[in-house]
């Protein structure tokens, strides 16, 4: 199992430690460091940031939203910072949900999300392998479009620049089953949103027949402390407003993964207080028993004994979100 440090988004502002974080995880021999994007930075410009101040560890997005780009445009990026990073890039996508999709980017949600996904990640191959012109009559992405509201006068064309790898990897953050389905098919691997090592059950349908060589990267909030309810905070204020806040109370991808794993009566009652603007009680009532599954935190001792379970699964990567260098180095040893 890869080790791989997550990154996410900014908050306010862009955060000091991340170059520091990332250029130490390339020091202790983690394989690939990953950025987010949500409602404020952007996914590629800190990845490019990093890959100029790093020389080995592989660049990943996870996740950058479908919706903020043209599959095109997205394609663009990608073999863009592969050829300045000399191959490292992994094109991590996802879809996000209506209330981002149309609150933030002003456009409609799809009302097939499978064919939406299926058609961009074509596009992006087509691009990549640049075997001829990009060319697709889709649903949601034509090209050349011909809707009644164009002029009629697209042309077929194919990237200027040659994309250094055909194959670069494109991974999937999907979260229903029919989703995660379809990526085993149309991807090179899975960003899990939530991961439980004593509950991979509640994905086995959708992950039979693995084609050889896929990974399966979910993200941990990883943390080396004595006080294991002090370190699994951060875990429930992310669940808080994951559950509660990243979508409509009747359209909430993350609550109902939630409730697939054994906790649906947890996760309406956190939308119910989030929604009600009782944002603390929400995260308080996210339960202890669930962000301590799916996270590491506490003592190394208890840290070594619960990796081996992520380590004993299907996972092949481990993204790690960790807020100092010392959870980093404690990870790379237990590893090993």
């Amino acid at each position: 199992m890869r080790l791989g440090l997550a990154l996410g988004y900014w908050g306010r502002g862009p955060s000091p430690a991340h170059l520091g974080l990332a250029t130490e995880a390339e020091r202790l021999g983690y394989d690939s460091v990953w950025t987010a994007e949500a409602w404020g930075s952007d996914a590629f410009t800190p990845l490019t940031w990093i890959a100029a101040h790093t020389s080995r560890i592989r660049l990943g997005t996870a996740i950058a939203q479908m919706a903020a780009r043209t599959p095109t445009a997205t394609a663009m990026h990608a073999l863009t910072l592969d050829h300045l990073s000399g191959g490292r890039m992994m094109l991590g996508l996802g879809l996000s949900g209506p209330q981002v999709v149309e609150g933030w980017y002003g456009r409609p949600f799809p009302a097939s999300p499978l064919t939406a996904t299926r058609e961009y990640v074509d596009v992006i191959r087509q691009v990549l392998r640049r075997e001829g012109p990009v060319a697709l009559d889709g649903r949601f992405h034509r090209h050349p479009y011909h809707g009644e509201d164009g002029t009629g006068l697209g042309k077929p064309l194919k990237p200027i620049t040659h994309p250094l790898r055909p194959d670069l990897p494109v991974l999937l953050g999907a979260e229903g089953p029919k989703n995660i389905a379809q990526t085993t098919r149309i991807a090179d691997g899975w960003l899990p949103l939530y991961w439980s090592p004593t509950r991979t059950d509640a994905y086995r349908a959708s992950l039979d027949g693995l084609p050889e060589g896929f990974m399966i990267a979910p993200m941990t909030r990883a943390h080396v402390c004595e006080d294991v309810a002090e370190g699994l905070l951060p875990v429930k204020a992310m669940l808080g407003f994951y559950i509660g806040g990243m979508g409509h109370a009747a359209r909430n991808f993350h609550a109902d993964l939630m409730g697939r794993m054994g906790y649906a009566e947890e996760a309406r009652r956190i939308q119910e207080l989030f929604l009600a603007g009782r944002r603390q009680e929400a995260v308080l009532a996210v339960p202890d028993a669930f962000a301590d599954e799916i996270s590491l935190v506490g003592p190394r001792a208890r840290i070594a004994e619960r990796l081996e379970l992520w380590r004993t699964g299907p996972v092949t990567d481990l993204l790690v979100t960790a807020p100092d260098p010392h959870t980093l180095r404690v990870l790379a040893e237990l590893n090993t």
